[in-house]
């Protein structure tokens, strides 16, 4: 495992000490007890920044009551009081017991009521079954923060979070902060106070799912704060991944959520942490729907669309993965490793089956292997056979690490500018070749700036150059596995590019309404559907284009309309009802006369009214031919609101579901980055003859929509543009079927 690469931090200065984790201070807000208001909002009245909840007086209080205190043996809460008050020794706390009618626990001065408490309080440890009756009292006492364990809330289904909404009701009518209810003790463990270095912060909705990274600290790594924030009745994850950004000790963020509280708090609380350049490894339960369905039943939350979660969390550069040993190591990773100096990455094995097995899972991850030049190659085969491959992977055939040759390779790999991070892929031990590997590493790792990798392959483990030498390290990080590691690098790699360039889309979201509005409004009927005719007046006053088309209600005004719109038409039934015309006959391509304008009219409508459809009329339109069919939208999601979506469309968009989604706001590089998520990318890029697509205009509709989204999103609850024809390069992009529901 990765140890520190920053050495001993000495000095008191938040900003020198954050300096030496390789990161600027954040746009820290502190706020005592509840956060305040926000004023900052965008045009939905969204905040458009996060506060940042002072809970310093909660992980280090200076007194604490234990309500419900006990000592009997046998007792859950004589345990929990015990382990409570070895905390408190341990923060310099002053524990002070509550009960109704017991005069001493455990030899100390015992209460019987919090109003009876001798000093104000920081932390209230709420030992009780139901602590809503406790809430007004601890606010007449003014004590800050409150611990619930108990459970039976809204995890257990209407009952229980009806219970809940009143416990939460009457936290924010007292104004106190809570954790829980149906959390557990993990904030109260006993961390180790001898490891140095950035520290993980550990987020958890399942306390014994934290326990693989809080054991991290028995190889080395520092934790310092973990959250178990139970049901969330009030402190939730967002606060917490807001407070830890902006402390000076954190080096990244590593938690397991069940679900989310409320998504516009996460997106706030992870754009704080992308500022701050502190990295947010998450997994997040809920993929499928089993997944799904038992996470709502253990933690009662929302767990929201897993596409539109999975989504966000990338927008904001949080890093999600799938296992709680992936989340260890990765976290590990980031929290400590210093910024890349280059992206490359280079294998080094003593074998050339490890090297070439280790580099293509590296390459199909998309990790860059570049290749090494001619000059690095030929200073290589000074110390390694000729008859070996060096370019990438570097295969040294093994006897070269048993002598002096062996770091002199290393150093040589790591003095190429094009290499950032070097891996060493270790199958098996094999002393003592294995043993001189491993020091050789551990040593040239001291002295370069760049990342050095170890997989020790041991199923054992227990060999002194990995116990010993490896871990003993505080500058090599050390896996288990190729796929950790592996998936660690790619993060850091991702995280250090991300952060780079990084652009709050807070910064830059609309606080204004646009012009727009007031037209799109008086379009709007609420809680219906509109027609396509009214959707596409709905496009057009966001300034997206549409073609020309009229809405007709004869035969006549048809073949007058197709002489105003020019040949070749198409025709339309148009009806609000009318969500798929084509399954029904009711779209008819390519009309290039009067008479068949004329007969089209006549069979639309007679097959309108054999379906039993009222049609409000007939559109003719302009035929746009030659383009690239892409599909266009807003969706609501139950967690997160308005969000956009984008893909291949046409008739095969339910079959490909070739889609990419973002949460507004967002800016112009990530409407960009949703099309390279596509599969069929390439398509807008121009093949088997066809020219490359207006992506631009594409990207101006999407823009657009982005913008609808935020203004109308609480009376838009879908929008579809199917098919949007993105024509050649430069000639634009426009909507030729459109579908509305209003709220």
């Amino acid at each position: 495992m990765l140890g520190s690469t920053h050495g001993t931090l000495t000095t008191n200065s938040r900003h020198a000490r954050v300096a030496a984790c390789g990161r600027p201070p954040g746009p820290a807000v502190h706020v005592h007890g509840r956060s305040a208001a926000v004023e900052d909002v965008d045009v939905s009245g969204r905040p458009l920044h996060s506060t940042v909840p002072d809970l310093d007086r909660f992980f280090r209080p200076e007194s604490v009551a234990v309500v419900g205190a006990s000592d009997t043996e046998g007792r859950p809460n004589s345990g929990i009081t015990r382990q409570l008050i070895a905390w408190a020794e341990r923060v310099g706390a002053r524990l002070h017991p509550v009960h109704p009618s017991r005069p001493a626990v455990f030899g100390l001065p015992c209460v019987p009521s919090v109003a009876d408490l001798p000093e104000p309080v920081d932390l209230a440890v709420l030992l009780v079954r139901d602590p809503l009756p406790l809430v007004e009292e601890l606010a007449t006492a003014k004590v800050r923060f409150a611990v619930a364990f108990a459970s039976g809330f809204a995890e257990t289904g209407a009952e229980g979070a009806a219970a809940q909404a009143r416990l939460s009701a009457a936290v924010r009518r007292g104004g106190l902060r809570l954790l829980g209810p149906n959390t557990n003790l993990n904030a109260f463990e006993e961390f180790r106070e001898d490891l140095e270095g950035p520290a993980i912060a550990l987020i958890t909705q399942s306390g014994h799912q934290g326990r693989p990274v809080f054991t991290l600290q028995e190889l080395g790594i520092r934790l310092s704060h973990w959250a178990p924030t139970g049901n969330e009745a009030d402190l939730e994850t967002a606060d917490f991944i807001s407070y830890f950004a902006s402390r000076p000790e954190v080096g990244a963020i590593a938690m397991y959520v069940e679900g989310l509280k409320d998504g516009r708090s996460f997106l706030l609380a992870a754009d704080r942490a992308a500022r701050a350049k502190v990295p947010v490894v998450a997994v997040k339960v809920g993929r499928t729907e089993t997944g799904a369905r038992t996470a709502a039943s253990h933690t009662g939350k929302l767990t929201g669309s897993d596409t539109v979660v999975d989504a966000a969390m990338r927008q904001f550069g949080v890093i999600r993965v799938d296992g709680l040993d992936e989340l260890q190591d990765t976290a590990a990773l980031l929290a400590r490793a210093r910024p890349p100096r280059a992206e490359g990455v280079v294998v080094y094995s003593i074998s050339g089956g490890t090297g070439a097995h280790f580099s293509d899972l590296a390459t199909a991850a998309g990790l860059p292997l570049p290749t090494l030049s001619p000059e690095k190659q030929a200073e290589l085969h000074q110390w390694i056979p000729g008859d070996l491959s060096v370019a990438n992977p570097v295969d040294n055939g093994g006897h070269p690490v048993g002598d002096w040759r062996g770091r002199k390779i290393i150093d040589a790999l790591l003095a190429d500018p094009s290499v950032g991070v070097l891996i060493c892929p270790i199958t098996g031990p094999f002393p003592p070749m294995s043993d001189k590997l491993a020091q050789d590493l551990v040593d040239a790792a001291e002295h370069t700036d760049k990342l050095v990798c170890v997989v020790w392959g041991s199923p054992v483990g227990t060999e002194p150059a990995y116990r010993t030498t490896l871990l003993g390290s505080s500058r090599v990080a050390t896996f288990r596995t190729f796929a950790n590691c592996i998936t660690a690098v790619r993060a850091y790699l991702d995280h250090h590019r991300f952060t780079a360039s990084y652009r709050s889309p807070f910064d830059d979201a609309p606080r204004t309404p646009s012009p727009s509005v007031r037209k799109a409004q008086a379009l709007l009927r609420p809680g219906e559907r509109l027609s396509e005719h009214a959707a596409k007046q709905l496009l057009r006053a966001y300034g997206i284009r549409v073609p020309r088309e009229q809405l007709v209600t004869s035969a006549a005004a048809a073949v007058r309309a197709a002489g105003l719109v020019g040949y070749p038409v198409v025709m339309k039934a148009s009806a609000p009802q009318l969500a798929h015309k084509t399954e029904l006959g009711l779209v008819r391509l390519g009309l290039t006369s009067a008479s068949q304008v004329r007969d089209t009219y006549r069979d639309l409508t007679d097959i309108a009214r054999y379906e039993g459809v009222e049609l409000d009329g007939v559109l003719v339109c302009q035929m746009v031919e030659r383009g690239v069919e892409m599909v266009v939208g807003v969706t609501h999601d139950s967690l997160f609101g308005p969000t956009v979506t984008v893909g291949l469309g046409g008739v095969l968009v339910e079959v490909l579901r070739d889609t990419a989604v973002r949460v507004p706001p967002f800016g112009e590089d990530q409407a960009r980055a949703m099309l390279t998520e596509l599969r069929g990318r390439a398509l807008l890029d121009g093949v088997r003859g066809m020219p490359p697509a207006d992506v631009d205009a594409l990207v101006e509709v999407v823009l657009r929509v982005q913008r609808m989204a935020l203004e109308l999103g609480d009376d838009l609850a879908e929008l579809d543009v199917n098919p949007l024809m993105v024509l050649p390069r430069g000639q634009g992009a426009v909507a030729l079927d459109a579908l509305a529901v209003c709220r």
